[in-house]
């Protein structure tokens, strides 16, 4: 054996030595070998450009996201088992004082009151409130990126869009579903500077007690509870005549099949949709030219920390730092399942909402379509692009035109307070007119 071979046997032996255990692991159907799609764009990127030179995927942290396949939110299923709603008697006696006489009696709801009634004590406001004027500064930037990279993304996992297409939300009725994430998104990053009721500022923290984005918090964890318990009955039927029950992978029965998905809406997916609206976006929002600093960059995380772990997050499997988020991230896509053909009716009902709104012949509709479809293809890739049927443009590339404007934009307001004033009022005033939906139709933005 020459000094070539016997380098490359080096190499190979090496790799080996670090890849997992396929044993150990490959425990669901929706679990796929490490390798299977290595030359996926998006893990050629993250690899290249955002995790350590020498990094190996952690058997340990392979272990951990497949057993958060089969734990859902323990403390409100055990409610939702009892048929008990806990979000507005929660609310009442945390805000109100107004005590149920049975609630109180039930432990899993006297646990639930207890996570919910304070902020806990690893909580750091100051460093939230960084985070949360960085997440907020940017509004368009915010829904394109949520749209179109946060959402889209996702939809290439059939273990992420297959709830959604059972119990039809962002394919029937996409706007509605789509403005409400986004108010969602702008509940948890409200902050003083943004919340102005009556013609006065808010004087509340980011996140407090009794805020709107606690309150939607509590709501969507117990629509994921009550989405979860559902589904695991075989109530999810909105995907008939879209995917075949052998594509969905159900029982016999028509029931959810945990042995190939886990539980719906388990621990590790929502851990990989926080992930989606914190750290997919901060980093769209940076290749997009914003100048978000380190610690802004550890104020959004922080942000949605909270939120996650009020939304039923296990605080221990959150990643603790930007870098284990992206180790974290892609270790979870590694081993994931890819079927686009299943992400595609909801990638075709958020692509096409633009035309739906303005009208099917409208240009500017289209054009819009065309830009969506570029900020995907060019943050998230082709492969995944081309696998959700999404159009391709000739301006693609267009969008990488707001880098060096919005850089220079950011460099400004960072040196000067003028600036940083003028382009505030700019951004509420940008802000305002985005949430026309939600002023027509939601109580809290009207």
């Amino acid at each position: 054996m020459d000094s070539t071979d016997k380098h490359k046997a080096d190499i190979i032996n090496s790799r080996l030595q670090h890849k997992p255990s396929s044993a150990s692991y490959l425990r669901h159907g929706r679990t796929t070998a490490i390798d299977d799609h290595s030359d996926l764009q998006v893990l050629k990127r993250v690899k290249r450009y955002l995790l350590p030179k020498n990094f190996v995927l952690s058997q340990d942290l392979l272990n951990e996201i497949v057993s958060g396949y089969d734990i859902g939110d323990p403390l409100a299923d055990a409610l939702a088992t009892e048929g008990i709603r806990f979000a507005k008697p929660l609310q009442k006696l945390i805000i109100d004082e107004k005590v149920d006489n049975d609630l109180i009696q039930n432990p899993s709801f006297v646990t639930l009151t207890e996570q919910l009634s304070s902020q806990p004590d690893w909580f750091d406001p100051k460093l939230a409130q960084i985070g949360a004027v960085a997440y907020r500064r940017y509004p368009l930037m915010l829904i394109w990126l949520l749209r179109n990279v946060a959402l889209m993304a996702g939809y290439s996992i059939p273990a992420l869009s297959l709830p959604l297409i059972q119990t039809g939300a962002l394919m029937h009725d996409a706007l509605p579903r789509l403005m409400r994430t986004y108010a969602y998104i702008l509940a948890v990053s409200e902050h003083p500077q943004a919340s102005v009721r009556n013609g006065q500022k808010s004087t509340a923290g980011v996140l407090a007690i009794g805020s709107e984005g606690w309150r939607q918090s509590i709501k969507v964890r117990q629509i994921h509870t009550l989405v979860r318990q559902n589904l695991l009955k075989g109530k999810g039927n909105a995907a008939k005549g879209v995917i075949s029950d052998i594509e969905q992978h159900r029982n016999p029965d028509g029931s959810w099949n945990t042995d190939y998905w886990g539980i719906p809406i388990n621990q590790t997916d929502m851990i990989a949709t926080h992930l989606q609206f914190s750290l997919l976006i901060m980093r769209g929002l940076r290749l997009l030219g914003a100048r978000i600093s380190t610690e802004e960059a550890e104020g959004i995380l922080h942000l949605w920390n909270l939120a996650s772990y009020w939304m039923g997050v296990d605080l221990d499997r959150l990643p603790k730092n930007e870098s284990a988020c992206w180790e974290w991230l892609y270790t979870y896509l590694s081993i994931q399942q890819l079927d686009f053909k299943m992400g595609q009716p909801l990638a075709k009902a958020l692509h096409d909402l633009p035309r739906q709104i303005m009208g099917e012949d409208n240009r500017r509709g289209r054009f819009v379509e065309m830009v969506n479809a570029s900020v995907t293809r060019t943050l998230v890739g082709d492969d995944i692009g081309d696998g959700l049927d999404l159009p391709k443009s000739k301006i693609r590339f267009g969008v990488l035109s707001s880098v060096p404007i919005l850089f220079a934009l950011d460099t400004a307001r960072q040196h000067n307070q003028t600036v940083a004033e003028k382009l505030e009022a700019f951004r509420s005033k940008r802000q305002d007119n985005m949430n026309w939906w939600l002023k027509k139709n939601d109580d809290y933005y009207k």
